[in-house]
């Protein structure tokens, strides 16, 4: 347990961010986060997770909050956790719009801060944000999503550059349609159905959080040394258009 690497995954208790931690879970020491202390307690005692704290990171204070608790040092840190809201942005409340740019740029941008230091003193450190699709291309109706996954496209870009000779990489994951609750959610079956949504993908089919987990286990390996400042697109070929 002495010897394995820490790492830090935030938005852990469903969907993409569960499937990563479990990835994980054999050979490292997993921390999760969410904002649902009950879960994370059930999620740390069913795959023997390292620990866990419950907190919202939609706060400008998140991040700090985060670290302060945990005290850990990091050698790995996902971040998974974000906000999707599909409206007009005509009618998007103002307290939607802040949050959202919170949780999907402020914190990962503050959780990587606090992580950099012990990387760089350990001379190695892997850094993955997890985006969208939505960021690469733009998507009506999620104008403010599409806004903040496309900022950390930016963030990667630069501290892969920054942190290129500390032995640290940082790369974003794009994600098409996953297979997780948001397909699922009634707000969204409001507007279009689920086979409505896979018509729109050039393979007819979802992307799986196993599909993510399995590009995130990869671009902390050692075979990934090279690969940094990469935006890549898992997304059965949305990215191309139809």
């Amino acid at each position: 347990m002495m010897n394995k690497k820490n790492i830090l995954i935030t938005g852990s208790t469903k969907g993409i961010g569960l499937e990563i931690a479990k990835h994980f879970a054999s050979d490292f020491n997993v921390f999760i986060t969410a904002r649902k202390e009950i879960e994370l307690e059930k999620l740390c005692k069913q795959y023997n997770f390292a620990g866990y704290y419950a907190c919202d990171l939609s706060l400008t204070d998140g991040a700090e909050r985060l670290f302060r608790e945990l005290n850990k040092d990091f050698d790995i840190l996902i971040n998974n956790a974000g906000m999707y809201i599909y409206n007009p942005i005509e009618n998007m409340r103002p307290v939607d719009t802040v949050n959202s740019i919170v949780l999907n740029s402020l914190t990962p941008y503050e959780l990587i801060k606090r992580v950099v230091p012990y990387m760089k003193k350990q001379k190695w450190g892997r850094i993955i944000n997890i985006g969208s699709i939505s960021g690469v291309m733009g998507e009506a109706y999620a104008s403010v999503y599409s806004m903040t996954k496309a900022s950390l496209i930016g963030l990667t870009k630069s501290l892969a550059l920054e942190l290129a000779q500390d032995n640290i990489t940082v790369n974003i994951i794009n994600p098409g349609w996953v297979d997780t609750d948001l397909i699922n959610n009634e707000n969204l079956e409001e507007t279009f159905s689920k086979q409505e949504i896979i018509e729109t993908i050039p393979q007819k089919r979802f992307v799986t959080p196993d599909e993510i987990a399995s590009m995130c286990e990869y671009l902390i390996s050692d075979k990934a040394k090279t690969i940094t400042g990469q935006s890549i697109n898992i997304c059965a070929g949305l990215s191309l258009g139809y």
